[in-house]
C-alpha cells in the first residue's frame, strides 16, 4: 500500500489508517506520517502492517536520543514529544474505560507524567550473547558489498532484540538507568574477552556469562548479580574480584548459577560475594529491602506519586482494615499503613511474601499480616472472619487482570471502598463492567510510570452503591 496517511494513534503504539473502509494498524509510526506500508496482515475490515518507506514524517516527529531506537525495542516512543506521549496515554485510558468497560463514569483527571525521562528505572537486565542482531540496514549494506552477514563478535551484552530469543542488540549505551549501569556492562565483557571466558549460546545451551542484573536504589545503593551457565570457582573468583576493583561503589554483588534453559533465576539461589546481600530502597519515609529475586516498582519517584493516589483514593482514617490484593513485596500496603487500623496482604508468590513480612518489620509496622496464596483461594469467608472485614479493598493484579472468582468475590463481601491499580486499562475496564452491579466508578487517574513505552498505569476508586 503506497501513500497511506495515519491519522489517529490506536493502542499498543500503532497508529491506524483508515482505507477504503477498511482500518489499517501500522507499527512505528505516529499520527501524521505518510508511508508504503507492506500488510502482514489482511482481515476484511482491517489489516497490520510496517512501513518499507517513511514517504513524509509528521512535523510532530523529533530525533530520538538513542542510537538503538528502532532496533532495541525498549522504548517504542523516542520520535514523539513526551507531552504528545502523554495525551496519546490518556487517550488510550479514555478509549478502554469508555469502549470495553461501557459503565458511567467521571471526568478523568489528567495523567501525571514523570519528571525524569530518562535514567529513571532502578533495575535493568542485560543479556550477554555470542549472537549478535543485526539491523536491516547493516545487512543490506553487508550484502550490497558482498560482505559475509555474519556475527563477528565473540560475545557481548545489550537486550533482547524485538520478538527474537537468541538474538541480542549489542548496547553501547542506554538512557534507561544512570551510570554506572553501562560501565559495568561493558567492564565486564571486556574482562571476559581478555580471559576467554565462554560467553552462552542460548540455542545450544554452552557457555558461562549468561546474564547480568543492576539495581540502583535512590538512597545511592547499587546491586550486581551475574547469572553463569556453570561453575568453575577460580572464574567466578577473578570476575567478582575484578569487578569489586573497578567498582567499588557497588554495595551488594553477588553471583547465581544457571544451569537450565530459561533465564529465569526465581528458583535458584544467587551467592554473596559482597555486601549484605540486599539494597535499601526508599518512598517516602518507608524502607523496602530489596534482594536480587524481589519484585520492586521499577521507576522509584513514580512510584511514589501512584502510591499516594492510591492511598488518597483509600480515603483512610485509620478505623479501616485494608486488604492489599496481589500485594507482591508489601510496597502499597505498607505505604498506606499509618492511616490504616490493619494491613491484610495476599500474594500467590512465597517469597515476595517474606519479603514483605520483613519490609513490615523494618518499618516497625506491627499491624499487618502478609498471606501467601492464590487470591481466588485465601480470600474466603473463613479468612475474612479471622482478619476482619475489609473496608477497603486495593487490588494492583497483573496485566491480566483479576480473575473472574475474585470479582464475584468482591462482588458478594461488599467493601465500601475499593482502589483498583492498573497496569493494563483494558483487562482494568473489563472488570469494572463486571464490578459495575453493585460498585460505580467515583475516581480516575492515570500515572505514567515508564516515558517513550506504550504502557500506562491507572488507578480507580470504586465505591459501594448504597
Amino acid at each position: 500500500m503506497q501513500d497511506v496517511v495515519l491519522q489517529d494513534y490506536a493502542a499498543e503504539g500503532k497508529s491506524l489508517a483508515r482505507i477504503e473502509g477498511k482500518v489499517v494498524f501500522v507499527e512505528n509510526t505516529i499520527p501524521g506520517d505518510v508511508a508504503d506500508v507492506r500488510l502482514t496482515k489482511n482481515k476484511k475490515d482491517w489489516a497490520e502492517g510496517y512501513v518499507v518507506n517513511l514517504k513524509k514524517p509528521s512535523p510532530d516527529r523529533v530525533q530520538p536520543f538513542c542510537s538503538h531506537f528502532g532496533v532495541c525495542g525498549g522504548c517504542q516512543w523516542q520520535m514523539l514529544p513526551y507531552q504528545q506521549q502523554l495525551q496519546y496515554k490518556q487517550k488510550q485510558v479514555t478509549d478502554n474505560l469508555t469502549r470495553i468497560g461501557k459503565v458511567v463514569l467521571p471526568p478523568i483527571s489528567p495523567i501525571i507524567g514523570a519528571d525524569a525521562t530518562t535514567l529513571y528505572r532502578n533495575k535493568l537486565e542485560y543479556t550477554f550473547s555470542t549472537k549478535r542482531f543485526i539491523p536491516h540496514d547493516e545487512f543490506n549494506k553487508r550484502i550490497a558489498s558482498e560482505e559475509p552477514a555474519v556475527n563477528e563478535l565473540n560475545g557481548f551484552a545489550g537486550f533482547h532484540a524485538k520478538g527474537m530469543f537468541d538474538k541480542v542488540v549489542d548496547i553501547d549505551v542506554c538512557h534507561l538507568q544512570q551510570e554506572p549501569t553501562n560501565e559495568i556492562r561493558k567492564a565486564i565483557v571486556r574482562f571476559a574477552k581478555q580471559h576467554n571466558y565462554p560467553f552462552y549460546d542460548i540455542r545450544q545451551h554452552e557457555g558461562w556469562l549468561r546474564t547480568m542484573m543492576v539495581r540502583i536504589a535512590t538512597t545511592g545503593e547499587i546491586m550486581v548479580n551475574v547469572v553463569l551457565g556453570f561453575e568453575d570457582a577460580d572464574m567466578q573468583q577473578q570476575l567478582m574480584e575484578y569487578i569489586m576493583q573497578q567498582f567499588p561503589q557497588i554495595t551488594t554483588l553477588l553471583y547465581t548459577i544457571n544451569t537450565k534453559k530459561n533465564d529465569s533465576i526465581y528458583d535458584l539461589h544467587p551467592q554473596v560475594y559482597h555486601g549484605k546481600g540486599y539494597i535499601i530502597e526508599k518512598l517516602e519515609d518507608f524502607q523496602f529491602k530489596i534482594s536480587p529475586k524481589s519484585f520492586f516498582q521499577t521507576n522509584t519517584r513514580q512510584a511514589e506519586k501512584l502510591y499516594r493516589i492510591t492511598r488518597e483514593f483509600a480515603a483512610l482514617n485509620g478505623t479501616q482494615n485494608v486488604y492489599d490484593l496481589y500485594c507482591g513485596t508489601g510496597s502499597i500496603g505498607i505505604f498506606v499503613s499509618k492511616q490504616a487500623k490493619k494491613i491484610v496482604g495476599v500474594e500467590a508468590v512465597a517469597e515476595a511474601i517474606e519479603d514483605a513480612k520483613e519490609n513490615a518489620a523494618l518499618n516497625s509496622i506491627s499491624h499487618s499480616v502478609f498471606t501467601a496464596g492464590d487470591v481466588i483461594d485465601i480470600c474466603d469467608d473463613a479468612f475474612f472472619n479471622k482478619h476482619g472485614f475489609p473496608d477497603v479493598v486495593i487490588t494492583d493484579p497483573p496485566r491480566a487482570g483479576m480473575h473472574e472468582k475474585l470479582v464475584n468475590k468482591l462482588l458478594e463481601i461488599q467493601s465500601p471502598t475499593i482502589v483498583y491499580v492498573s497496569c493494563n486499562p483494558a483487562t482494568q475496564a473489563r472488570d469494572l463492567a463486571l464490578l459495575d452491579d453493585k460498585y460505580s466508578v467515583t475516581k480516575i487517574q492515570p500515572v505514567d510510570m515508564f516515558p517513550h513505552t506504550l504502557h500506562i498505569e491507572n488507578v480507580v476508586q470504586l465505591k459501594l452503591r448504597g
